[in-house]
């Protein structure tokens, strides 16, 4: 076992293509966050492999602030002490529905439930209608690929110097920021098929790199595009920057744990 970084800063993000919230701690299930992209809106114009309206077709999307009404209850699973005191460690149950209720906030101040139509008429103002919307709500994370992903800040100042611009992390949107004190950017490419544990408990198996899209060009206070960020990924990284993961041992992760190498 080796430790070759440090959790920066912990992300989730309760509707799908819209703002994260940063949070002290997680609970990193194998479905993902806890609390992660509980919602998404369907576009039926959308390909039916990937049925989802985001930021990459309503770039305002990212400037939409979603959070959880009941913030302690969305924290993590509410059997969790219970669950992991039960030999060899019981897996714990999401909470209700009515728990993770989610409101969120427009760009112009106003603040609706999740669920409200008025929410669905604003993000489709300027889509044509082919592209009618409605709300999915799942039981995990609808995540793109896989249930975590993980972003070294060393890669995003390299990236920086590269396109010679100052990059807000957040554009990555990534579960996990890392430091990778020993490590240069992209080197985290070298933990693909390896296993990290994060904190005290929980492993995941590094999976793949992350395919990058648009998202990455939209500054996340704005949405104003910077096309040569994805180009220089495109160009220089096979189109491909950060990690993707799969959870095989659940447990709470919190901001400054160790990530310790285990093979």
């Amino acid at each position: 076992m080796e430790t070759i970084g440090h959790v920066e800063s912990l992300w989730r993000y309760p509707v799908k293509s819209m703002r994260g919230q940063e949070i002290a701690q997680i609970f990193l299930g194998f479905a993902g966050v806890y609390g992660d992209r509980l919602y998404a809106f369907r576009d039926a114009a959308a390909q039916k492999g990937f049925p989802f309206l985001t930021g990459r077709e309503q770039e305002v999307m990212l400037l939409y602030k979603p959070r959880f009404r009941y913030p302690d209850r969305a924290a993590g699973p509410p059997n969790l002490a219970e669950a992991e005191s039960m030999a060899p460690g019981i897996t714990p149950v999401y909470g209700s529905a009515a728990d993770l209720v989610v409101d969120v906030e427009a760009p112009s101040g106003q603040t609706l439930a999740v669920d409200d139509p008025t929410l669905l008429s604003m993000l489709s103002d300027g889509l044509d209608e082919r592209h009618a919307l409605s709300l999915q709500r799942s039981e995990r994370a609808v995540t793109d690929c896989r249930p975590v992903s993980v972003f070294s800040l060393q890669t995003v100042k390299q990236l920086e110097d590269e396109v010679g611009l100052t990059l807000d992390k957040r554009r990555f949107r990534a579960n996990i920021y890392a430091t990778f004190e020993a490590m240069s950017g992209f080197a985290e490419d070298t933990l693909i098929g390896r296993r990290l544990q994060v904190g005290t408990k929980a492993v995941i198996a590094v999976m793949d790199r992350d395919p990058r899209c648009k998202m990455i060009t939209l500054d996340p206070d704005t949405a104003e595009a910077r096309p040569e960020v994805l180009r220089r990924v495109a160009q220089a990284y096979d189109g491909k920057a950060g990690l993707y993961g799969a959870v095989l041992v659940e447990g709470t992760v919190r901001s400054g744990d160790e990530i310790t190498l285990l093979d």
